[in-house]
């Protein structure tokens, strides 16, 4: 190990003690940025970097809301507003009772170098609350909605701060929230993204992120002279991100072979096609969060407690959550004949499963890969400001030259003679235009 980045990371350890996740998060973009950093004496002069994994702002609060039995609960709720250098803060809203301020950190550092990459004007943010929805009415979920909005509505506008949805924050948690919002400031501004068509919202923000994910991989298998149709692929997870990528490789000939939930995952031989990717969004409807109906519903096989990454593919897209495939998984994958693996969850694979897959095959970082929802929300952000909305067809061909842009991106940047590294390339692509936007705004 460089003994800068040691120090580095043992100063940064020392202020932010016990903030696991936000520790790997920048371990990771240190590794690959350092060598620019440090030959650049500008950026160190600046300390650009020290005042890159420093947030600009932290907001936390207390989400008190009344339940249907007429009893007060309190949440707590936040917001992370990272860098602000290229844009209004940009990075969705997770409701999820394992959100914490370190989580909520790494996800706002990872937002700021993936927006980035997008080459649209956004900074980075995100946030949340511990709140989770499972076995909660309408009512409930409403009721915290606009507590919590009533005080996040005081630090976000549509050229400040523009959230968006994330896990446990889909259509009908965004309409909640931005109803609120409206109440309060009296103003009808594309303040969140991820909205109802019939009001501000874009066509394919739902499947934004598979789809542009998708698109991804398509280029890295053309830059090793392969292509999607025929290939067999695993998919992990059953939302909005697995069903949006499963359709786009079904629609470019592919074939899926799994889902997964907490409960274990699902391995359907026959690929999942037609109604059995509709059913995915019913089964995301019920809030049980389990896959295991799916495979009563069409006779598939059903793996209790297990990860489908011990199953034989060419490509894995891990699409749930963070640190969902460990070192023994990449090696089970590498071992099965799987070449290439496009990480869709953010910062889906350890440290180690990511050093490992960057050695063996074609392995590309979430802040990469994922980056089309976030596109896409940059183009409803755009929407809003034209009072205008594109065609489903131009909205997916913006999200198509995105994605080109971004793999170009870390092709310029991550070229190691004849291999890609896609870690190093987008870190180092969305670094350099951070850091550049840093120094031309001063000492801020």
């Amino acid at each position: 190990m460089n003994t800068g980045i040691d120090q580095f990371m043992e100063a940064l350890k020392a202020r932010t003690n016990g903030e696991k996740e936000f520790h790997q998060a920048v371990q990771e973009v240190v590794e690959s940025v350092w060598e620019v950093y440090d030959s650049n004496p500008r950026y160190k002069q600046a300390r650009i970097l020290e005042r890159m994994v420093e947030p600009e702002r932290v907001v936390m609060f207390r989400v008190p809301w009344m339940n249907d039995r007429g009893e007060v609960e309190i949440n707590r709720g936040y917001r992370v507003e990272f860098n602000s250098a290229l844009g209004p803060y940009k990075g969705g809203l997770r409701f999820h009772p394992s959100v914490n301020l370190s989580i909520l950190k790494f996800l706002g550092f990872e937002q700021t170098f993936k927006n980035s990459l997008t080459t649209l004007p956004m900074g980075g943010g995100k946030g949340g609350s511990d709140f989770s929805a499972k076995g909660r009415s309408d009512n409930e979920i409403m009721r915290f909605c606009q507590s919590f909005m009533t005080e996040l509505s005081r630090h976000i506008g549509p050229d400040t701060d523009v959230p968006a949805g994330d896990i446990g924050v889909g259509g009908r948690e965004i309409g909640y929230l931005f109803g609120q919002y409206k109440r309060i400031r009296n103003e009808f501004t594309g303040v969140l993204t991820g909205k109802g068509l019939g009001w501000g919202g874009s066509l394919i923000r739902p499947e934004a992120t598979g789809y542009g994910a998708v698109y991804f991989v398509q280029h890295m298998l053309a830059e090793m002279g392969k292509d999607i149709k025929g290939q067999v692929f695993s998919v992990s997870g059953f939302g909005n991100v697995a069903w949006g990528a499963i359709s786009k490789i079904n629609e470019l000939g592919g074939k899926v072979v799994t889902i997964s939930g907490p409960d274990g995952y699902i391995y359907d031989a026959a690929g999942i096609t037609g109604e059995k990717v509709d059913y995915l969004l019913e089964l995301r409807a019920t809030n049980n969060d389990i896959v295991e109906p799916y495979a009563e519903e069409f006779g598939a096989q059903f793996f209790a407690g297990k990860k489908p990454w011990e199953q034989a593919v060419d490509i894995a897209m891990p699409c749930a959550t963070e640190n969902e495939l460990n070192e023994e998984d990449a090696k089970l994958l590498i071992k099965n004949g799987c070449f290439l693996v496009g990480e869709v969850s953010n910062m889906g694979c350890t440290a180690d499963a990511a050093e490992l897959l960057t050695k063996e095959i074609a392995y590309a970082p979430g802040k990469a890969v994922n980056a089309g929802g976030v596109a896409v929300s940059g183009l409803e952000m755009s929407q809003n400001s034209m009072r205008y909305n594109w065609t489903r067809e131009e909205v997916d061909q913006r999200l198509h030259i995105i994605m080109k842009e971004i793999h170009e991106t870390c092709k310029i940047h991550g070229r190691n003679g004849s291999k890609i590294n896609y870690v190093k390339g987008a870190n180092v692509g969305g670094f350099v235009k951070v850091a550049d936007a840093m120094l031309a705004q001063g000492l801020v």
